[in-house]
């Protein structure tokens, strides 16, 4: 194993060894390394004789605003949260500007949310894989190296830990050396990733170069902790009744998992105040039953097991909860595990709890393969099934159809917005574990341009889920167990749980293609589907459910400015309302939002355009 002090010593190999035209992969996500990807992009982008070719997902890039505002609010923020010298990756943003070179070319199976929404490059080289599939497509298409940041044990010499990232890279070393093939292997060191051990660890042969150097000690990428609305929180609140004690828990990231997460302690911590906030939910008990389920209230006394592709701050707030404690036995190792996860991603809180792992010989969370925590095929599969009991596998979508398919990665255009990660995965498999759902968390309706438009819908052409593994949907306004039933039962269950602006559209579409009786009508208990619903909801259990319910990483002036910014984006496109909120901020005395004024450097107006912005942003704070 060759080891390398300086990144272009570790660049020069990989010319050497690989030549002009270079083919190569790295971790979705925080296990690439940023600073050996720059300069191998540079070296090649600057070389028209020479080609790169890379494989790879989720590039996560700080955020860029567009509008003078947003600028004046992100980038103090960004600099202070992820560090001066954070080392963006250059060939994602010559992506964003549409200025990536002819001969590189990047084939992503999964992006961050809307990344690739008007970037064509992007657009035409996504790759629709599923998560467990893509080590096969980069042994197919006869990848020859992978780069990944590792962690190096503190007192250990020879060993090294995937961290992060085992997720694929255990995956394609398993099927080149079956297929009897060569993978070659260059790690990166970070001395701030956290070191894991148990599937995760390897020993320095893995490798076939190791960097270890300073140019690589920059800031991890962390996750800024989210908002969350009050219709969020309501559908967190209803997905949480359908966790059972000594159960298996997949969920996804965003602020609908946090909502979920938040309502789950609650319901831990505050059973009796949980119950007074959900009976008025169970009005569905009986088709509950009719597929052998049941709403759920009262703490976690035996807990839950963890197994998900992402682990992130959920699941770190639900050990301390003392929630994430129902453990199982590891048949690979015969070790008791509470927690399997393929790769991590999240907050600064999150990855200095993952450190601590290590120091508290914590052997319960195992980061392994892919293929071991998304499907259920391995040489332990009966094993698997048992200790998956029941699960509730809950993943977030875009938009649904009346008759139960899910959009969850692209528009119906076949602009993609994400990619199909492992979400039918897990779909599938809950319908493979007897005691097992799917849940669907998603908004009812979504704004575009001023204009409210349906999130559930008669038809959508680029389905991810197909509507014969239909489970369980939740928005704000309700549940719609849809497993099991006819297509006219499910389009009456799913206009049930939309928003009324849209509900006699949705019947007289379905009436009019012979799906849904002419006699059916909306039944009284869901015609009031509104925001005013939502907000009479919230408004007397505004002190349960704060906006930031995990910490945040703004200041307490910069939360203010967040809801404020949020709210002119809102009103943006409606010209009225846009020159209401200027007229109540002009009416507004600016002593009384001095801190605010000062963080968006709006104290002292420089001209017409700074004393709009300042008007602008003291009608919100004051909105």
């Amino acid at each position: 194993m060759k080891h390398f002090q300086k990144i272009d010593d570790a660049v020069d190999w990989i010319d050497a060894t690989f030549g002009q035209d270079l083919k190569l992969a790295t971790p979705l996500g925080l296990g690439k390394p940023n600073p050996l990807l720059n300069a191998i992009y540079t070296r090649v982008k600057n070389n028209p004789k020479r080609s790169l070719k890379l494989y790879t997902a989720l590039s996560l890039q700080i955020p860029h605003p567009s509008t003078d505002l947003e600028k004046r609010f992100i980038g103090p923020f960004s600099e202070r949260h992820f560090g001066k010298d954070y080392p963006e990756l250059l060939y994602a943003r010559d992506l964003a500007h549409n200025q990536s070179p002819p001969n590189v070319h990047v084939y992503e199976f999964y992006c961050q949310a809307g990344a690739a929404v008007g970037h064509l490059e992007m657009q035409r080289h996504y790759m629709s894989v599923n998560y467990t599939h893509v080590a096969q497509a980069v042994y197919e298409l006869d990848v020859p190296l992978l780069v990944t940041i590792v962690a190096k044990h503190p007192t250990r010499p020879g060993k090294y830990s995937l961290s992060c990232n085992p997720d694929l890279t255990l995956d394609l070393a398993e099927i080149y050396r079956k297929n009897g093939k060569r993978m070659h292997m260059l790690g990166v060191v970070h001395p701030g990733l956290p070191y894991m051990t148990e599937d995760a660890e390897v020993n320095e042969s893995f490798f076939d170069g190791v960097l270890e150097s300073n140019e690589s000690s920059h800031e991890l990428f962390a996750l800024p902790r989210e908002m969350v609305t009050p219709a969020e929180f309501l559908i967190g609140l209803r997905a949480s009744m359908l966790m059972p004690d000594d159960g298996t828990l997949q969920v996804g990231i965003g602020s609908l998992g946090d909502a979920l997460i938040h309502s789950l302690i609650l319901r831990h911590k505050n059973p009796d105040i949980y119950q007074r906030l959900t009976s008025p939910f169970i009005h569905h008990q009986e088709r509950l039953k009719h597929q052998g389920q049941e709403f759920h209230a009262g703490y976690f006394e035996k807990g839950l097991y963890g197994t998900s592709e992402m682990v992130m701050d959920a699941f770190m707030h639900l050990s301390k909860a003392g929630i994430l404690k129902r453990e199982i036995m590891d048949s690979d190792d015969q070790i008791r595990r509470y927690l399997h996860g393929a790769f991590f991603l999240g907050s600064k809180e999150f990855y200095q709890w993952m450190r601590e792992r290590l120091t508290e010989n914590d052997h319960g969370l195992c980061m392994t393969r892919v293929s071991k925590v998304n499907d259920l095929y391995d040489e332990h599969e009966l094993a698997i099934r048992r200790q998956r009991k029941n699960a509730r596998f809950y993943n977030m979508c875009l938009e649904i159809t009346l008759l139960g398919g899910i959009a969850s990665d692209t528009l119906n255009n076949g602009t993609v917005i994400s990619g199909v990660g492992g979400q039918y995965n897990f779909v599938s498999m809950s319908h493979e574990l007897p005691d097992s759902h799917s849940v669907i968390l998603f908004h009812s309706f979504h704004v575009k341009k001023g204009k409210k438009i349906s999130n559930i819908n008669w038809g959508q052409e680029q389905l991810t889920i197909p509507r014969h593994l239909r489970d369980v949907f939740i928005t704000e306004y309700g549940f719609s167990f849809t497993r099991g039933l006819t297509d006219e039962e499910v389009i009456s269950a799913n206009i049930e749980i939309a928003d009324s602006e849209f509900q006699e559209q949705l019947r007289e579409t379905a009436v009019r293609n012979g799906k849904l009786s002419p006699k059916y009508r909306i039944p009284n208990s869901a015609k009031e589907n509104t925001p005013d619903l939502i907000e009479r909801w919230m408004k007397p259990n505004a002190g349960l459910f704060p906006t930031f319910p995990f910490g945040s990483d703004f200041t307490p002036v910069e939360e203010r400015l967040v809801l404020a910014l949020t709210h002119i984006k809102e009103v943006l496109p409606f010209k009225k309302k846009l020159l209401s909120l200027i007229l109540k901020g002009a009416r507004e005395k600016a002593p009384l939002h001095e801190e605010a004024l000062r963080r968006m450097n709006l104290k002292k107006p420089k001209g017409i355009l700074d004393k709009i912005y300042q008007c602008l942003v003291m009608g919100a704070l004051s909105n």
